[in-house]
């Protein structure tokens, strides 16, 4: 699946291939980094879980991001 996302969060190129692990990965590390409420409301939150390891994130988004899904999975009991 091939996607355009917005100038804010990609600046190299006009397409990202979401078919490609690696392309959906940096994706979600960019949105991650550098999204509005609007790009990261998007995302799918088992995208996130599953690729968190993976993505060496900025050590305060990281944290953050650990605990909000500590906190829903808690929720969830």
């Amino acid at each position: 699946m091939i996607v355009h996302p917005p100038r804010h969060l990609v600046w190299s190129t006009d397409t990202i291939n979401l078919s490609d692990p690696f392309q959906k990965r940096w994706l979600l590390r960019q949105t991650l980094i550098h999204g509005r409420a609007e790009d990261i409301r998007a995302l799918q939150l088992a995208d996130i879980k599953q690729e968190l390891d993976q993505l060496d994130l900025p050590k305060e988004i990281e944290s953050l991001w650990r605990r909000y899904l500590e906190y829903l999975n808690g929720r969830d009991r």
